[in-house]
């Protein structure tokens, strides 16, 4: 019975222990299904988002990843559009643009640029300047531009390069349109130059609204003409779709939009008359403005010395811009717009008209002139030029001989904001309003113009005030005045077309190469200086009188046309007190010369002013330049050269 027990309990556990074998593998099967079914249901949902995300794309988003597929074969690039022509009144081209090859960098694409630079120059020609403006133009640019290394290069340096461009990633050979000014440093200052576009310029092209038609364009206009008239000469830029390769290099062309050339511009300028006017200068510092009274047509548009603007083309070398910007003949100062000098004596006619139209003066009132003017009380005297004086005077006189001590008397007896208010009508203290930018206002002083200059917690109220002494220098055109060349060459064209005045103008008219058409910008007469035509009749006289028997006589002794003019001295350096001589003063401290002129007198056609700086006496150094522009341009004489220093037969005295 034990046995039997025994027996019972083993197959007890033994049927225990089969339970429990079947019962795992059960569950073991169980989880491996759950598992596999967890598995599958995240495939499942694994794929179903993939197809999803498949459908998305291929259903709902084909249009769009359509195009960026396209805009990975096809590329847009601009057309830079050729620049229009500029040329002078006689059609003689003055900047134009043509075709060349440049070699140029993508600095990013680029590992070592000084290693490729070093071996590009084994197979083309770089110079220690093309480096360094290299360097310069890196420094300004954004890293991925691409930059000129050398300009201009030879169908034989192009030929060169090919052959070796797989050893050069980021160089590439690329056509551009350079700009070209035949005439160098003549008329610079009227035509200006091109440059490359800096943030400065993006600003202005985002004013404009006009960024798109800038795409692919380096160059825009910077000072003169190119800078003021940069929207008619740019043109309009054109579009070319190109299919590409995996590496970016143009396979076809598949659709062009040609670009519009820009406008072309007729300018008012005579450059052979402009060029007469350079040479009269000769190496001598100065200005000169010629005008058309009838029309405000610039004739000439001087700023000596001058500077070319080729050398602006590519981007200046250093070497050439320390030259020019250091240059103490500061050749890159337009000088006719942005010189302020005191007018000397050539302000007098504007004050006599002035004390005329004021009724301060009748044509044949007379002062006695000692040789100086004494204000009562005081024990400065300020001198006229002659020493004991010019005598009797009336106000012919006191122009045809500059006497200073008759605008002395003027100025004491007359209000300095009367003068300042009749001399804003001819122009003075304000811009002229010519068509080109930096124009400065100049000084026309008064008693309001005096608190605001001398406003501040710096000047006290003593400063500030206006004083008889301030209105005596004045008189003379010294003291707080200063005016531009262009003010005065303005000015006096006003007094020449018997006070009817035109805003200066450089462009005439507008041609459209995409029509033809060209636009002539005309001018209105813009404003009447409203004096009685006998007031006028007096002072062109006198003017007259000037150049027959006056203090220019000598300049145009033997003049085959009558003319009206009037000489300035203006000082630059106080002598406090002494005799002034040129000999004993520095070149640079010396006086300016001035001359305003025009011709002929009966009916003028030219009205000028000249400005000689440190040149002395005008009637010395003025005059004559403004002698020889006038013979070239009524006489068509063709004896171009440097205009004398004339002689005076009194010396010194009555030079003015």
């Amino acid at each position: 019975m034990a046995r039997t027990l025994f027996v019972s309990k083993n197959r007890g556990f033994g049927a225990r222990g089969g339970g429990s074998d079947f019962s795992t593998a059960e569950r073991d099967r169980f989880y491996f299904r759950r598992r596999l079914g967890v598995a599958g249901f995240v495939v499942l949902i694994a794929f179903g988002g993939l197809f999803a995300r498949f459908f998305y794309l291929q259903v709902f988003q084909h249009a769009h990843y359509q195009t960026l597929a396209e805009t990975n074969r096809i590329a847009i690039v601009p057309i830079v559009p050729n620049r229009g022509v500029v040329t002078d009144r006689n059609g003689i081209v003055l900047a134009q643009s043509y075709s060349g090859y440049t070699l140029e960098i993508m600095p990013s694409r680029v590992k070592n640029l000084d290693e490729t630079i070093d071996a590009l120059a084994d197979i083309v020609d770089v110079q220690p300047r093309d480096r360094k403006r290299f360097r310069k133009l890196l420094e300004e640019s954004r890293n991925f531009e691409s930059l000129p290394l050398r300009t201009r290069l030879s169908d034989e340096e192009v030929a060169r390069f090919a052959v070796h461009r797989y050893r050069f990633p980021g160089v590439e050979i690329k056509a551009r349109l350079f700009r070209q000014y035949p005439f160098a440093d003549v008329a610079s200052h009227v035509i200006g130059y091109i440059g490359r576009i800096n943030d400065k310029d993006v600003e202005r092209i985002a004013d404009w609204d006009e960024v798109a038609n800038y795409k692919g364009s380096d160059y825009i206009g910077k000072v003169g003409v190119e800078l003021s008239y940069e929207r008619e000469l740019h043109g309009t830029t054109g579009w070319e779709e190109v299919e590409v390769d995996a590496n970016g290099r143009a396979v076809r062309t598949l659709s062009r939009t040609p670009p519009a050339s820009g406008n072309n511009l007729r300018l008012s300028l005579d450059i052979k008359l402009q060029q007469a006017a350079e040479a009269a200068f000769g190496d001598r510092r100065g200005a000169l403005v010629a005008i058309d009274p009838r029309s405000g047509d610039v004739l000439a548009f001087v700023s000596k010395p001058g500077y070319d603007p080729n050398l602006f083309v590519d981007g200046i070398d250093p070497a050439n811009w320390q030259e020019l910007n250091e240059s103490p003949d500061k050749p890159l100062l337009n000088r006719p717009l942005r010189g302020a000098y005191p007018p000397g004596s050539t302000i007098k006619p504007f004050l006599a008209l002035s004390a005329l139209n004021s009724g301060k003066r009748t044509p044949t009132q007379t002062i006695f002139d000692p040789g100086f003017f004494q204000i009562p009380g005081q024990a400065h005297r300020f001198r006229d030029d002659k020493p004991g004086g010019h005598g009797t005077v009336d106000m012919y006189k006191s122009i045809v001989v500059s006497c200073d001590t008759y605008y002395y008397l003027l100025a004491n007896e007359t209000d300095i904001d009367v003068t300042a208010r009749f001399m804003s009508r001819l122009g003075f203290g304000q811009k002229t309003g010519i068509d080109i930018e930096g124009e400065l206002t100049g000084v026309l002083p008064s008693r309001e113009w005096k608190r605001q200059r001398f406003a501040g917690k710096n000047y006290r109220e003593e400063h500030r005030k206006w004083y008889l002494g301030d209105s005596i220098s004045a008189g003379i055109g010294q003291g707080y005045n200063a005016f531009t060349p262009i003010q005065l060459a303005h000015a006096i064209a006003v007094i020449a077309n018997d006070g009817v005045s035109y805003t200066p103008h450089l462009v005439k008219s507008v041609q459209s190469l995409r029509t033809g058409e060209v636009r002539e910008i005309a001018r209105d007469p813009a404003s009447s200086l409203g004096v009685k035509p006998e007031y006028l009749a007096v002072i062109k006289n006198a003017l007259v009188g000037v150049n027959r028997e006056g203090t220019s006589a000598a300049a145009f002794k033997n003049a085959k046309y009558v003319s009206g003019g009037k000489t300035g001295t203006a000082q630059v350096y106080s002598l406090k007190g002494e005799k002034y001589s040129e000999h004993r003063v520095d070149e640079r401290l010396r006086d300016h010369a001035w001359f305003v002129a025009y011709a002929p007198a009966d009916k003028p056609r030219i009205a000028l002013a000249v400005l000689v700086e440190n040149g002395g006496f005008g009637a010395q150094a003025a005059a004559p330049v403004a002698r020889k522009v006038l013979d070239y341009y009524l006489l068509g004489d063709s004896a171009v050269g440097p205009a004398p220093v004339v002689s005076q037969p009194g010396g010194d005295d009555e030079s003015d």
